[in-house]
């Protein structure tokens, strides 16, 4: 076959020197050394204010309407890097007169937006930390418990809301008396200043003084973590971190220098990949962010196909379902796949592993659509370190890869048992946890990396410029009952990818059984879809729009692709340890109150086991229930036992 054209792209090579340490530690540091930073991101907005004053900076679609209609094409309110830094010095002169400083931050209840922007980077601008915290925690949640722990931890001086009737309950239960509230819209009896207020201040000398003091190691923001207990964590951000960070990002990703970048973005400004990440990216470098209000869901991505058909984005940095999503959609929709790749240089996805099946499908899909291959890209990172750590750059990947250490970045691989742990130093790592020293002391080892509890081995230990691989989460691997351990990551990753889709997330259980288990949440959208056409063959039962998740689920073409997959991996296994002998089918959706679910998506694993036990002890029984799915496997693995087995602890 004829060697494929790939999309020029500027990607600064990536390399690593190797150092062995006592214990078989590994070091991994890239020879290219970390360009000069900044003192401050906010002086890229000074920046370019002076150098593109009237470039689009940010752009917004306005509020949708209340049917429910896509919007307006073409209807974006926009602001320019000129415009912006004029309201961001108003802003911040408005901040210097309230109860604001270092130690009592802003804090940000609502979501991405062109307010929460400007708050953000004039409370920046002045040295004054911002909090921006997920909606859910105000909008979605049951009990306000979550959002009134951070509330306690932070003692913000003043808390923002794009609409206090929408966030009223939030405002009224979790914000402590006499806290000023601001808003852009809407009413509350609570003591507010309209966001216009904020923006009619004159700007005095005192704002460039303010802003003058303001260096590296201040703390420009603080982003809130469930991690694995779901007890918020609030990483520290400083200004080091942030400016430091984009020139890594800048130190692979060359392209972004040779052109301002455009990016159509979803992911929230309260996480790291969104906030940092995303839009520090499009500052740095003079571009433009258009924010999209859809998501990967099946209630909002419409709106994000309305703005991919309209906005010609540079580069896609997103997680894996976003790609998903829009694969069909691109395959369909002849206009929508024009606009989308006549600009684009790069996929980059991150958050969670992309199916090999996917990372092929997108790669034909370019090629059909313009006769050239896109180069797909990504890494290792966390809310720590700001948050770009490794990347795979120019490097020949397949999904599982996640690259080499950026330049500026150390990274250490320690023995743990049969794993290695990742653990990472340089200028974009955090340094520590607000107001928690225990637990910023429990976070580093004694040469002061930053344990990032993420296993990681060399794609190939005699050239360890090859890269590395994700290896799993080192707090979920467990230990059957026969001794051996069960590497959780990679199995979920393989579960995901054979059921090509089906699966939307998987928790893998076992721990002291005889056998690995598995709790699957199931794409409900594609199994109705799937029982829909096979109800289409003669004899079959009526349309399946409105039947209930549990019935879609039992029924037999659904469960026949549950099985399959289950079947081919416990073919393909060597072990115990390495198949799902049995599994069952969730049509009850993760719970973000029970902290089942994080507020940006993710699953936290012990919380699903430990409040759906009872269905584990189910699956485990001598005789699984009915509804539960046993794979095809040898007798000692799949067959189920005829005694009772130990209990999980």
């Amino acid at each position: 076959m004829p060697a494929r054209r790939v999309r020029p792209v500027h990607i600064a090579p990536i390399d690593t020197v190797v150092r062995r340490g006592s214990g078989d530690t590994i070091y991994l540091q890239s020879p290219y050394p970390l360009g000069p930073y900044p003192p401050r991101l906010t002086d890229r907005l000074e920046y370019w204010a002076a150098e593109a004053p009237a470039r689009t900076f940010l752009a917004q679609r306005p509020p949708a309407s209340e049917d429910g209609a896509l919007p307006t094409p073409g209807d974006w309110r926009t602001v320019t890097y000129a415009e912006a830094l004029a309201r961001v010095r108003a802003i911040a002169q408005s901040l210097l007169g309230r109860p604001v400083s270092p130690t009592r931050p802003v804090l940000i209840l609502s979501g991405n937006g062109i307010d929460h922007a400007l708050l953000a980077l004039a409370a920046m601008y002045v040295g004054v930390p911002y909090a921006p915290i997920a909606p859910a925690y105000s909008l979605q949640a049951r009990d306000l418990s979550t959002l009134q722990r951070i509330v306690e931890r932070l003692r913000p001086g003043l808390v923002f809301a794009s609409d206090a009737t929408l966030f009223r309950r939030a405002l009224h239960e979790a914000i402590p008396a006499g806290t000023e509230i601001a808003v852009s819209t809407g009413d509350t009896p609570l003591r507010i200043a309209r966001f216009s207020e904020l923006l009619s201040a004159v700007v005095t000398p005192a704002v460039d003084a303010a802003r003058d003091r303001v260096g590296p190691d201040t703390v420009a923001k603080v982003l809130f973590t469930s991690g694995s207990t779901g007890r918020p964590k609030g990483v520290i951000n400083t200004q080091r971190m942030l400016c430091a960070n984009q020139v890594m990002i800048r130190s692979v990703m060359a392209f972004l220098a040779d052109e301002p970048p455009t990016l159509c973005c979803w992911l929230p400004w309260n996480h790291t990949a969104g906030g940092n990440h995303n839009f520090g990216l499009v500052l740095f470098n003079g571009g433009t962010l258009y924010i999209d209000e859809g998501k990967p869901t099946p209630q909002a991505f419409g709106i994000t196909l309305q703005n991919l058909r309209e906005i010609a984005a540079t580069a896609h940095f997103t997680v894996p379902r976003t790609y998903e999503m829009l694969l069909p959609h691109l395959r369909a929709d002849a206009g929508l796949r024009r606009t989308f790749f006549s600009r684009l240089k790069l996929y980059f996805y991150a958050a969670a592993g992309l199916g090999q099946r996917f990372w092929d499908d997108l790669r034909e899909l370019a090629v059909e659509a313009c006769g050239e291959e896109l180069r797909i890209m990504t890494g290792s990172a966390a809310t720590e370190t700001a948050p770009f750590a490794l990347s795979t750059g120019g490097l020949d990947v397949v999904a599982g890869m996640v690259g080499l250490p950026a330049p500026g970045m150390e990274l250490k691989l320690v023995r743990v048992g049969a794993k290695r742990e990742a653990r990472v130093r340089g200028p974009n790592v955090t340094p520590g946890y607000w107001a928690d020293d225990a637990l910023t002391r429990a976070a580093f080892d004694e040469e002061g990396f930053y344990c990032l509890g993420d296993a990681m081995e060399l794609v190939d230990p005699a050239d360890p410029r090859k890269g590395l691989v994700f290896d799993g989460r080192l707090a979920e691997d467990f230990k059957l009952s026969t001794g051996t351990w069960v590497s959780v990551g990679p199995l979920r990753s393989r579960l995901i990818t054979e059921a090509a889709g089906y699966v939307q997330d998987v928790v893998i259980a076992g721990h002291d059984r005889d056998r690995v288990a598995a709790l699957i949440f199931p794409n409900l959208a594609l199994c109705r879809d799937l029982a829909t056409r096979a109800n289409h063959e003669p004899g079959s039962a009526p349309e399946l729009a409105d039947v209930p998740a549990c019935d879609v689920l039992a029924h037999p073409a659904v469960r026949a692709r549950f099985q399959e997959a289950l079947d081919v991996l416990a073919d393909a296994s060597t072990g115990s340890s390495t198949t799902i002998a049995l599994a069952l089918l969730l049509d009850e959706p993760p719970s973000l109150d029970e902290r089942e679910i994080t507020d940006k998506g993710s699953l936290n694993q012990r919380a699903v086991l430990d409040r759906r036990a009872a269905l584990v002890e189910a699956l485990y029984a001598p005789v699984p229930p009915r509804s539960a799915i046993v794979a095809r496997a040898p007798d000692e693995i799949s067959a189920p036992k005829t005694s009772p087995q130990k209990r999980s602890t």
